[in-house]
């Protein structure tokens, strides 16, 4: 960090975002653009790492970019009631359960298409009969 600010390089370790995708966030406006320094480097304060940080987070446990957007827009007003949170945080809880739900099937699926495997020959196969049209 040099006079309070932060090359992109930085930004990306400390958050552990890729620099691609932190211009990416800048594009799409879920990052502020930084100042430039007399050379055109982007320099990125506080509020950058901060923001940046709370988007890796969100990104991590999985909320969408519009989510995203969505939870940044209302943590920028502190005074407003969190009911939009709870709504926005409860519709991607209710998204990964039923993601779960279609991974135990699939789970089983498979499970099942290796139990009637008779270890033969490939022309005798029930995985790959099961896979075939």
């Amino acid at each position: 960090m040099t006079d309070g600010h932060l090359a992109i390089g930085e930004l990306g370790r400390l958050t552990g975002t890729k620099v691609e995708t932190i211009r990416y966030y800048e594009r799409i406006g879920l990052l502020a653009k930084p100042e430039r320094t007399a050379g055109n480097y982007r320099a990125y304060g506080a509020e950058h790492l901060n923001r940046l940080s709370f988007i890796r987070r969100s990104r991590d446990l999985g909320f969408s970019l519009e989510q995203v957007r969505a939870l940044l827009d209302l943590s920028d007003d502190r005074e407003r009631p969190c009911e939009a949170v709870d709504i926005i945080a409860q519709t991607h809880l209710t998204e990964v359960d039923r993601k779960i739900a279609d991974l135990r099937a699939l789970r089983r699926e498979l499970s099942n298409m290796i139990t009637q495997c008779r270890h033969g020959t490939i022309a005798n196969c029930r995985i790959i009969e099961s896979l075939s049209p």
